[in-house]
């Protein structure tokens, strides 16, 4: 007998789990019977799915454009040994997960970043939703430098702050956007894996993340039980929300990096909370990483007008 039948299953599952990605445990069912019943047995994977669309063609290089054409030139050349391409199916996560029935905790990954920025600026932020957005904490800065010998920048002058305002808000809405539409995209695969007690959908290039936790699930699926209409086609509509915006033109943070025109923006529904939650939201949004650091050194400054700001019902683009 194969020593390795002699592990006990949940020691075999054990190992999967720590495997978690859903692909080369696909790959493990075809190993043999008893791989094929086990794998499907993990309760916690990591869900890796490759964004396609139109967009990707005007990312070609002239180079690689030039020699695609030239393919399809010599290609057209030979039409007796010439087959057409057949379509690349698509599948979606809740067929790649078909057979998986004992999922807990799910990390879904997509391919790419939402933003389109500027050299050196970056933006992160941590969404969490039930039926819809409850919170969503954002960082963002347009440069960031090692300078030691740098002080915090004085607060701005309304002139200043008139002239930054208009990039902090594409910042804001392009951040609520790219939640709302994955938080969409996992509609499925709430409804469908009811024992799901984490979901976190993010990208690979670290900008941003949807979490939703057991209880945000259950709220999603009992709105969806009711038949409520509250999605759009692409999207989850974003309820009445308010916003506190704090930001200095010039952060130095004590790791000695320098962050040029930071911004920290947390977005809350209407008449939930106060100063010390949010602060306690924004914490520990990022844990001890750069975009943590210059979480904790814009709380301490005042927001810009002191109030929260209520914003009208987001309308699907």
């Amino acid at each position: 007998m194969d020593a390795f039948d002699a592990i006990p299953d949940p020691v075999v599952i054990d190992i999967l789990n720590k495997v978690r990605d859903v692909k080369t445990l696909i790959r493990c069912r075809s190993v043999s019977k008893r791989f094929n019943s086990l794998a499907t047995e993990s309760g916690s994977l990591l869900l890796q799915l490759d964004q396609i669309g139109e967009s990707d063609s005007e990312k070609d290089s002239t180079i690689t454009s030039f020699f695609r054409s030239l393919f399809k030139s010599v290609n057209g050349l030979f039409p007796i040994f010439s087959k057409p391409a057949k379509p690349a199916r698509i599948l979606t996560p809740v067929q790649i997960l078909a057979g998986f029935n004992r999922i807990r905790n799910l990390d879904v990954e997509f391919y790419g970043g939402d933003f389109k920025l500027e050299k050196g600026a970056a933006v992160k932020w941590k969404a969490e939703f039930g039926e819809s957005l409850k919170s969503c904490v954002i960082v963002a800065f347009r440069s960031a430098t090692v300078n030691t010998s740098a002080i915090d920048g004085d607060a701005e002058t309304d002139s200043e702050f008139v002239s930054g305002l208009k990039t902090r808000v594409v910042w804001t809405i392009s951040a609520l956007m790219a939640a709302s539409t994955r938080h969409y995209q996992m509609r499925d695969l709430v409804k469908e894996h009811k024992e799901m007690e984490t979901l976190t959908v993010r990208d690979r290039d670290g900008e941003g993340a949807v979490v939703m936790d057991a209880a945000g699930m259950k709220e999603y699926r009992e709105t969806e039980a009711r038949g409520d209409e509250k999605v759009s086609r692409e999207r989850t509509v974003v309820p009445n929300v308010r916003m506190s915006m704090r930001n200095a033109p010039s952060l130095k943070l004590e790791s000695g990096i320098c962050l040029e025109a930071a911004t920290l923006v947390v977005v809350r529904q209407s008449g939930v909370a106060s100063d010390g939650d949010d602060a306690e939201l924004a914490t520990g949004a990022f844990g001890d990483c750069m975009y943590g650091e210059a979480v904790a050194a814009l709380l301490k400054r005042r927001s810009r007008d002191g109030k929260r700001r209520t914003c009208p019902r987001a309308r699907p683009v």
